[in-house]
């Protein structure tokens, strides 16, 4: 499979990241099990191989499927019987769910760029398990909002609720890219989800269209 070039119409992000090693070490990681699930061999480097590879999967592959390229992706990087622990010994009480977001902001950096933990409000209770995301990286690069949903969003909240057992809501804005995550909130079906509805950012995408939703969502 070849890995689609980025469309030459989409300005490049203004924001610019010093990556240590361990930023692209992660990076390095999470690329090669995107290719190998794509049957890639050749792994591109850096966070621009990264956001190309992320182009591959949706190429020829409807949403759902490009969701279910991820959930592989996912569940390759943490063993199955950590997943069945987590699942079985931890409740998403106030306190789990403060540890995720808290291991979030540690975590992450690489990936969505400067994020910080936040007081939210879930249930009805007020408790720090939000994760407050300034400027994603990976929706400034991609300046796709299909990518940030097919390949990031449900993805996501569905590995956390799904497989650790932990509810997770991301909410993107996509005026100034910023994004939050809640853990311990269940995330709205697709039909009362306004991400769902998004347009094409037309500022960004080379195939923008007029209408929403996007045609690839």
């Amino acid at each position: 499979m070849t890995i689609p070039k980025q469309e030459q119409n989409i300005s490049p992000p203004t924001t610019i990241y010093n990556d240590n090693w361990l930023d692209r070490s992660f990076i390095y990681l999470f690329s090669s099990k995107i290719a190998k699930a794509l049957g890639i061999k050749k792994v591109p480097r850096g966070y621009e191989g990264f956001v190309s590879l992320s182009r591959a999967v949706m190429q020829g592959r409807n949403s759902s499927e490009q969701r279910a390229v991820i959930a592989i992706v996912l569940q390759s990087i943490i063993p199955n019987f950590v997943l069945v622990i987590i699942r079985n010994l931890f409740t998403p009480n106030q306190t789990v769910c403060e540890l995720n977001a808290w291991f979030a902001s540690l975590l992450f950096e690489w990936l969505v760029g400067s994020l910080s933990v936040k007081e939210v409000e879930v249930n009805g209770k007020r408790q720090k398990s939000g994760v407050q995301i300034k400027k994603c990286r990976y929706l400034e690069q991609s300046g796709c909002a299909a990518m940030c949903i097919n390949l990031c969003k449900v993805p996501t909240q569905d590995f956390f609720t799904q497989q650790f057992g932990i509810p997770l809501t991301m909410t993107p804005n996509f005026e100034d890219f910023s994004c939050e995550m809640v853990f311990g909130q269940v995330p709205l079906p697709p039909d009362r989800d306004p991400a769902f509805g998004q347009g094409c950012l037309s500022l960004t995408c080379s195939t923008a269209i007029n209408h929403a939703p996007c045609p690839k969502i």
